[in-house]
């Protein structure tokens, strides 16, 4: 296991691998990261977690969280309001609420939550040929790794994909930010 905190324009990306092969450098996931949380509109300076596990800590939380029995890919836990990010397609202008300000110690950051990602999922997605979300991607473990960690960012982001018109937008900027 390790764990390493990166800082990359304004944010600071805590970066935990806790298992797994190392398919994509700290330093390009961090650069990742915080591609997307600008896309979003995520304020800085601020935090955010990202860990790399394996499909039995995924099970274990999507069924502690989610109420689903077995693992999954990526789960996001954020801990600001969809509200305090820029509307986008899909999500109606709704006025941007500011970021709540915690009373926190000189020289910390806010956390803008956390996003989980199962590295085994990934690997498995991507050599079964089952990437890209729409379970007909064929690209490497490390490319569908990159678009886990992007997929959770939005999420913690206030970005979803329930409807329609904001999956599509949401796939859109997955898209751009993975360079496609």
């Amino acid at each position: 296991m390790t764990a390493r905190s990166h800082y990359v324009a304004g944010w600071r990306i805590d970066l935990d691998r806790r298992t797994g092969p190392r398919l994509v450098s700290a330093a390009g996931l961090a650069r990742l990261v915080a591609a997307a949380l600008g896309a979003a509109g995520a304020p800085a300076p601020a935090s955010i977690g990202l860990i790399l596990t394996d499909d039995a800590a995924l099970a274990a939380l999507n069924r502690e969280h989610m109420g689903v029995d077995g693992p999954t890919d990526v789960l996001s836990f954020p801990l600001l309001p969809p509200s305090a990010f820029p509307s986008h397609a899909g999500r109606p202008a709704a006025g941007l609420t500011p970021a709540p300000r915690f009373a926190l110690p000189p020289g910390r950051r806010p956390h803008l939550g956390d996003v989980v990602v199962s590295v085994e999922r990934a690997i498995a997605q991507a050599d079964e040929g089952r990437g890209g979300h729409t379970g007909s991607v064929r690209w490497s473990p490390a490319d569908e790794l990159r678009l886990l960690a992007v997929h959770g960012v939005l999420h913690v982001c206030g970005w979803d994909h329930a409807e329609a018109v904001e999956g599509d937008a949401m796939r859109a900027l997955e898209r751009r930010l993975l360079g496609q």
